[in-house]
């Protein structure tokens, strides 16, 4: 179908503004620019019961945790949520408005983790951090008065990609246990060569070329895109991992490969549902205040990471 009209109003406002796409940016104004785009998109951050920030120990030094709370009660379930940007942008503040409304709709802890950026620390550093942060979460379950049987994990673009990578690690290292993984539009295959990586390469959209520009600063050596860590859709076994929910959209690069993830997780014996929101680009699902789509996404989200976690 068509790009929907809301997200076409946004397309001419970028045009009309003359906005850069961000690979043609320095990365200091990059991660500026984009940040500020989230943000006016975003919506108005629903208010939560109580938000705490604080480090603790990872692997390349102090790792920033933000802790999401809905109520007091104990024994809550947990999710842990990882920001996109391409493993280049983002930071806590770029899921913010995400974390709290699912929170809210879950009735869940949510721990959003502050991983490392590339280039300046390539491939593997954030998914060290992200795995150091789900042990963590689980050790100090009753200091954050959290359920350790009830923990998921949820990522949209380069955050499904680590959440992803992930529930890998966690397999093969024997824990932590993770209920259900919430893919949204995630990296799974570096190089991918699909239709939808060639059919998208509109500037004023994330594009093939956004694509390119994220993997070059993410691999320090482009042979590490073979790795099942940064390209999970090459992982020789599937089998064991959390029950998913994949999120895709038509007008995303990352499309295909995210639905052929999603299709190799159910070939593996894993339970998935992959709901793909026709019309809308990539990034759609973080633009909840723009997009009818990204909130009835976010919505659908919250309902499955309800149902896992109850």
């Amino acid at each position: 179908m068509p790009l929907h009209p809301q997200a076409e109003a946004l397309r001419k406002q970028r045009a009309e503004a003359g906005t850069p796409p961000l690979y043609t940016l320095d990365l200091a104004t990059a991660r500026a620019a984009d940040l500020a785009s989230i943000q006016a998109a975003a919506g108005n951050p629903e208010p939560v019961h109580a938000v705490e920030e604080f480090t603790v120990p990872g692997p390349g030094g102090p790792l920033t945790l933000r802790v999401y709370r809905p109520g007091d009660a104990p024994g809550l379930p947990a999710l842990l949520y990882l920001f996109g940007g391409g493993w280049t942008l983002g930071s806590l503040d770029t899921g913010d408005a995400i974390c709290r409304r699912l929170t809210n709709a879950v009735g869940c802890v949510t721990v959003a983790v502050g991983y490392r950026l590339a280039p300046e620390h390539p491939f593997p550093a954030a998914v060290h951090d992200v795995a150091a942060a789900a042990r963590w979460t689980a050790a100090h379950a009753a200091e954050l008065g959290i359920d350790p049987t009830r923990l998921a994990v949820a990522g949209d673009s380069a955050g499904g990609n680590l959440a992803a990578a992930l529930t890998l690690l966690a397999r093969t290292e024997g824990g932590p246990a993770l209920r259900h993984q919430l893919l949204v539009y995630p990296n799974t295959q570096h190089g991918a060569d699909t239709p939808s990586v060639r059919e998208h390469d509109d500037p004023l959209l994330f594009n093939r070329r956004s694509v390119a520009w994220y993997w070059g600063h993410y691999l320090a050596d482009q042979a590490d895109g073979d790795d099942p860590l940064a390209s999970p859709l090459r992982a020789d076994d599937l089998s064991g991992l959390p029950p998913a929910t994949v999120i895709t959209a038509e007008y995303d690069p990352l499309r295909d490969e995210g639905e052929a993830y999603a299709e190799a997780l159910r070939a593996a014996g894993v339970e998935v549902e992959l709901r793909r929101y026709d019309g809308m680009p990539h990034g759609f699902f973080a633009m909840a205040g723009a997009l009818d789509d990204g909130r009835a996404a976010q919505e659908y989200a919250a309902a499955r990471l309800r149902e896992a976690l109850t």
